[in-house]
């Protein structure tokens, strides 16, 4: 069953003329960055996410988001892109992924080789200032906050917010809009790595669907559209993925 539902998966994705990928944080899970549900080792099992992790909480004590951010900074500069990162550039550059669309902070998609990425949570490579509004690097100030964890700020004295979406925070308006364009555009979705619980991300494979998608679901817990989906895999997207490319050929 499982080979035969991985040759399913590329033949369909091989056929679609507009396939796109969805992937949330299992996909980097392989990669060591702990996910946010997993039972045992999601990050919400132990703190309260809007305790440090909203945009209320951030704008009254930036310093309890650092502390919490810094030990996964850590984890995140350490991390190297999984063969399911690898699969999916390489699903790109065949022509065969027009679009991916990711939940995820880490880019580990960008390093993997992805170029054609749709960052609707963020991405930590940048801070904008809440005073000014002037952005910077992340590359420019992480060492000094590495080294001694304190609330990085701008030189007029702001307070720097990562560029990733808060608990709160709205979605980046033009890049959601893509995100739904894509959606209504593909014929065949593959959705790697998210259980699609977090809106308003988890409306796109219903967009896809109405459209008349295909919806190929590689997640290794049950999601609520597995009954939509045409193919469910309840396996590791790092060894998943790549078998799928394998299966492609040359």
């Amino acid at each position: 069953m499982f080979t035969t539902k991985i040759t399913q998966a590329a033949k369909l994705l091989q056929e679609a003329r507009h396939a796109v990928a969805l992937t949330g944080a299992g996909i980097s899970t392989p990669s060591g960055i702990p996910d946010f549900r997993s039972p045992g080792t999601g990050l919400w099992e132990t703190i309260d996410a809007f305790e440090v992790s909203s945009l209320e909480s951030f704008q009254r004590r930036p310093q309890a988001f650092y502390d919490w951010i810094r030990a996964r900074a850590r984890t995140m500069q350490g991390a190297q892109p999984n063969p399911a990162h690898l699969a999916l550039a390489e699903m790109e550059r065949r022509g065969i992924i027009k679009m991916l669309i990711t939940q995820n902070i880490d880019g580990l998609h960008v390093r993997a080789g992805s170029q054609n990425i749709l960052e609707v949570h963020g991405s930590l490579r940048t801070l904008t200032c809440l005073k000014c509004y002037r952005q910077v690097t992340t590359e420019s100030i992480i060492d000094k906050f590495m080294a001694d964890g304190e609330v990085p700020r701008c030189t007029c004295g702001g307070v720097l917010k990562p560029d990733v979406v808060l608990f709160g925070e709205m979605l980046p308006v033009q890049v959601f809009h893509r995100a739904q364009q894509e959606a209504e555009a593909c014929d065949a979705m593959l959705v790697a790595g998210s259980s699609l619980e977090v809106a308003p991300v988890s409306a796109l494979p219903a967009l896809a669907l109405r459209h008349g998608a295909q919806l190929i679901i590689v997640n290794k817990m049950a999601t609520d559209y597995d009954r939509l989906a045409r193919i469910v895999l309840h396996e590791d997207v790092a060894e998943v993925l790549p078998k799928i490319v394998e299966v492609m050929g040359k």
